[in-house]
């Protein structure tokens, strides 16, 4: 995914006004798989256990890299649709962006659209386990670049 100039915030009320216009759990479910079928497919050497997502019921890979411009590209696959969909919701917000926008931003999307209200409790905590990975990743490339230049 390539970076983008739009905020978190922005990119989070896209996603919002995009399920709301979606009648229904059943279409909303098929929204979500039909962004999983959107989201490349994640090359074998980036889904080694190193990439691997624990707390997730599927296997699920997340890899992140620092761009030169210091945004975190994140990229991302899971052997189950539903997953893959929801993985894809989590890279279009957050991939692209600096560390400390992604540290600073709060997940309220995932409220909003009412994942938390549909989704099964072993979904809801794999997409939980998700964002806390590309959190983590994020403070470390938080650290690496205060360490490189502290007024970051």
């Amino acid at each position: 995914m390539s970076a983008d100039p739009q905020t978190i915030e922005r990119r989070q009320q896209q996603l919002v006004a995009e399920f709301s216009a979606v009648e229904g759990w059943e279409e909303r479910y098929r929204k979500i798989i039909a962004l999983g079928r959107e989201l490349p497919v994640l090359p074998d050497e980036l889904r080694g256990e190193q990439q691997r997502v624990r707390g997730c019921q599927s296997q699920v890979w997340l890899h992140a890299e620092l761009d030169d411009e210091g945004r975190v590209i994140f990229r991302a696959d899971s052997d189950a649709m539903i997953v893959r969909g929801l993985i894809a919701m989590l890279l279009r917000v957050y991939s692209g962006q600096p560390p400390r926008a992604i540290l600073s931003a709060s997940p309220g999307f995932i409220e909003q659209i009412g994942l938390t209200r549909h989704l099964s409790p072993t979904r809801s905590n794999g997409l939980h386990a998700m964002l806390e990975q590309m959190v983590y990743y994020a403070k470390a490339f938080q650290t690496l670049l205060a360490a490189r230049d502290p007024q970051r």
